[in-house]
């Protein structure tokens, strides 16, 4: 008797920590291609799913390439899209219940590129959500990026173990809290960025945040200016004091933003150093620096390809580079 108690024992708790599991909704795809991933189990169809995540049951079949007449097969793995209807990075609606949808944060991946792959997101929004203070976030975070709006009296996810926040970003006690993330030395908002000469992306491409917008006004092109190097300079310092910086040589390509021209903060985009790490470049051919923060990678398009990062304008005026290609050596921190 003891022994078929613990058997039972043991299988129930197999079975509650798979359950959990799957509780979380977990995003997946990128914009405008986002999905929620459900994996069909006993007595399930296409309308009892559709009940479930609020998608009409023909858009669910149409979405995954499948004949609806056929119906569905235990152990089916379908994808469940997430649209304007279903899904909501804003105020919830009054007649659904919203449940927290997840991203889980990838290595050297920050708040701005997960704004930019769930439909440029506010990045305020984000923060607000997970109760965040910097743009830093740690590998394998899951943070939320929006919510799950179902029907309170037919989807089943409204009254079982996934986690709700009936009241949109307001509503933090039933949030699930996100893991610890790492405080940023000089916590501050990403600047105003405005992408298109060098990597000759669309502006639909650059998150226009509340955090960021891209301003209509000219950006001041005056010529010599000099900051020493930068605001990040100092924080530069810190961070490499008693270490020794890692040095690449490469070619640096310039993207045009209003940031920096009036008080020397410079930013940048690399593929080796994480968000938020501070980038001492060098111009080899003017011997000059500068210091600017990273705040994505490059943009994966042919146009970068032979690039080792991409600096502000401001930054490049300082280093008297100009707006074209330029020879330099970066120097950061791991």
């Amino acid at each position: 008797m003891v022994k078929w108690l613990s058997v039972f024992i043991i299988a129930f708790v197999i079975a509650d920590n798979s359950y959990a599991q799957k509780n979380n909704l977990v995003i997946e795809g990128i914009t405008p291609k986002l999905f929620i991933s459900h994996k069909v189990i006993s007595k399930e169809n296409f309308y009892s799913i559709s009940r479930m995540y609020n998608v009409p049951p023909k858009e669910i079949a149409a979405y995954n390439n499948l004949q609806f007449e056929n119906g569905l097969n235990v152990g089916e793995l379908i994808r469940i899209p997430l649209t304007e209807n279903n899904f909501s990075q804003s105020e919830s609606e009054t007649n659904a219940k919203s449940l927290p949808v997840y991203h889980s944060v990838q290595p050297k991946e920050g708040l701005y590129r997960v704004s930019l792959n769930y439909n440029k997101v506010s990045i305020i929004t984000l923060k607000k959500w997970n109760h965040l203070q910097s743009d830093n976030v740690s590998s394998g975070t899951s943070l939320i990026v929006g919510y799950l709006k179902v029907s309170k009296n037919e989807s089943p996810l409204a009254n079982k173990g996934v986690k709700s926040n009936t009241n949109g970003a307001e509503d933090t006690k039933t949030e699930t809290k996100p893991e610890p993330v790492k405080p940023d030395i000089n916590p501050e908002r990403l600047p105003p960025v405005k992408n298109p000469d060098i990597n000759k992306q669309e502006k639909k491409d650059v998150p226009e945040t509340d955090e960021h917008k891209v301003t209509k006004t000219s950006v001041n092109t005056k010529s010599n200016i000099n900051f020493s190097g930068g605001y990040f300079k100092k924080l530069y310092n810190d961070q490499s004091e008693n270490k020794t910086p890692v040095s690449v040589n490469g070619n640096a390509g310039t993207f045009k933003s209003t940031s920096g021209w009036q008080d020397g903060k410079y930013y940048c985009f690399n593929n080796e150093a994480a968000p938020g790490t501070i980038i001492k470049i060098t111009d080899n051919s003017t011997n000059k620096s500068v210091y600017a923060k990273v705040l994505d990678a490059i943009p994966d398009i042919k146009q970068n390809s032979d690039l080792a990062v991409i600096v502000s304008n401001a930054a490049a005026e300082e280093l008297g580079a100009g707006d074209v290609k330029f020879d330099c050596t970066l120097n950061y921190v791991k």
